[in-house]
């Protein structure tokens, strides 16, 4: 009997969006501790371009689906699996693997998932795991950001920025946002205490000293970002271009990291009790068809996304 077939975006080769091909392809066999999703939705993050481009083709085996955030409806489950039952509403993050989430099914490790907010629709789901991830691990965990501790958050509007802003707020931070000026009410209403137009104003001259950045943008900003942190601040570098390192930030008598997102259903379900609380709110701003994967990939290369874009099959 023939395995049942699927739509998919399959990635033969690096380059621009047009490489992104709607294909037909096998529908995959969840492995031990694995579960079958339906797709309801895949996000778009700005890594999936850049590992798309070729720019890091060592973390890339082609051909390949593309796609880490995903959220949908459990269709099969595999061997060993207890967690999940068929129909259960679940998210996650997947790793970096030839089976990504730009499918209209995929196969994920249970343990990289958890139930979906009860007050979102699996559309939204989709747009929280990666930017969750990481802003979890940059201020919660890295920075322990503490009451009292001022933190600036580049590129604040985006998918990263907006929910870092909301996490460092709850973690009793002064919150400050490098954005568009066309973004600060956006900011604002999810609790920044002071933003800045990056297009009018050098943040440098703006900013008093912070304890921590959280630089999304990456290149000239690492170094800039550096003038700004008191004695013995620490820089999160979050892009695949931080423009510093380490050793720069010592010789300042400061502190530089650099943050990855890794899949966790644990951490996931806390994230969950946030948003289902309110406390947390992601905000897609584009969603496309799969098909039109390589549209949203133009968008997001724009880098003017309020939010996130997820990917509907």
């Amino acid at each position: 009997m023939p395995a049942p077939r699927m739509h998919a975006i399959v990635q033969s080769a690096f380059g621009g969006p047009e490489v992104l091909t709607y294909a037909e392809t096998d529908v995959p066999e969840p492995g031990p501790g694995e579960v079958l999703l339906r797709v309801a939705g895949a996000g778009v993050n700005p890594g999936d371009a850049v590992l798309r481009s070729g720019r890091v083709p060592e973390l890339v085996t082609l051909p390949w689906t593309p796609g880490n955030d995903v959220a949908g409806v459990v269709e099969r489950v595999g061997e060993g699996v207890t967690r999940f039952v068929p129909g259960d509403r679940v998210y996650g993050m997947l790793a970096v693997t030839r089976r990504g989430a730009y499918a209209e099914f995929t196969a994920v490790p249970a343990d990289a998932l958890a139930l979906a907010p009860k007050n979102l629709d699996l559309v939204h789901a989709a747009a929280v795991p990666l930017v969750a991830f990481t802003a979890w691990q940059a201020l919660a965990v890295l920075a322990r950001v503490e009451p009292g501790d001022r933190v600036l958050i580049h590129a604040a509007a985006g998918g990263v920025g907006h929910v870092a802003v909301q996490l460092a707020k709850e973690l009793g931070a002064y919150v400050i946002g490098t954005a568009r000026s066309a973004n600060h009410g956006f900011l604002r209403a999810l609790g920044a205490d002071e933003l800045i137009d990056y297009t009018t104003t050098d943040f440098r001259t703006a900013v008093t000293p912070v304890d921590v950045v959280l630089d999304l943008v990456g290149g000239p900003y690492g170094p800039r970002s550096l003038d700004v942190l008191r004695p013995d601040g620490l820089l999160i570098g979050a892009s695949i271009d931080p423009g510093t390192d380490e050793q720069q930030a010592t010789a300042r008598g400061l502190r530089y990291v650099w943050v990855t997102a890794e899949p966790s259903g644990k951490t996931l379900a806390q994230i969950t009790e946030r948003i289902e609380t309110g406390r947390l709110q992601v905000t897609v701003q584009h969603t496309y068809p799969l098909a039109q994967a390589a549209a949203a990939h133009r968008t997001i290369e724009e880098k003017r996304t309020n939010g996130k874009i997820v990917l509907v099959p």
